[in-house]
């Protein structure tokens, strides 16, 4: 359960998959409780408070001030939390096309939030590397 941490099998591997769904980071402080209503996706405790990612729905329902409309993509590979190199060969492909990018690993995953008016264009990028190293990789 360790995941993998070959580098270009990873790239080549990694069947980027893109939520229907629009996202956003917003912040409570501490001690503040999470809205009720409001499914987390990810939460991350910070010197300023405490970090959400949720549904864009859910924040505008809740009233939450929130920022960075996103689209999340799921890089559909079991990546070891010490694989060397993968996010950042991930990262400096959107980087060369202009675009940020939020990542975040998880256990199992790394999930990219992408600028919601750019996601089929990561996606594009995202299966262009992929296929570049697959070619590699034979």
């Amino acid at each position: 359960m360790n995941g993998e941490t070959d580098l270009q099998l990873l790239l080549a591997s990694m069947a980027p998959q893109l939520a229907p769904d629009l996202y956003v980071f917003a912040t409570v402080p501490h001690g503040a409780p999470v809205p009720a209503g409001v499914d987390v996706v990810m939460s991350f405790r910070e010197a300023e408070g405490m970090t959400l990612i949720l549904r864009e729905e859910d924040a505008r329902n809740a009233g939450v001030e929130a920022a960075f409309a996103c689209r999340m993509v799921t890089l559909d590979i079991h990546s070891s939390l010490e694989a060397v190199g993968f996010l950042a060969a991930i990262t400096a492909r959107l980087a060369g096309a202009g675009m940020g990018v939020n990542p975040v690993s998880a256990f199992y995953h790394d999930h990219l939030f992408v600028p919601a008016d750019r996601a089929d264009e990561a996606m594009a990028l995202l299966k262009q590397l992929a296929a570049e190293a697959a070619r590699a990789h034979e």
